[in-house]
């Protein structure tokens, strides 16, 4: 079974120093993981509609 992911929070206000020179920057980090999480929604909801219509059919 795969581990649920948190939906993740965006970084502080002062997490970034704005300057564009930090590689990856937090929200290079932050934007990674949520895509890592929306896709896993996806999944689920997948799953789960699939799941509905085997249990009504």
């Amino acid at each position: 079974m795969t581990k649920l992911l948190e939906k993740p929070a965006p970084p502080a206000d002062d997490d970034c120093c704005g300057g564009g020179a930090c590689n990856p920057c937090v929200w290079d980090h932050y934007y990674a993981e949520r895509k890592k999480w929306r896709l896993q929604q996806v999944e689920l909801k997948a799953a789960e509609e699939k799941n509905k219509q085997n249990t009504t059919t």
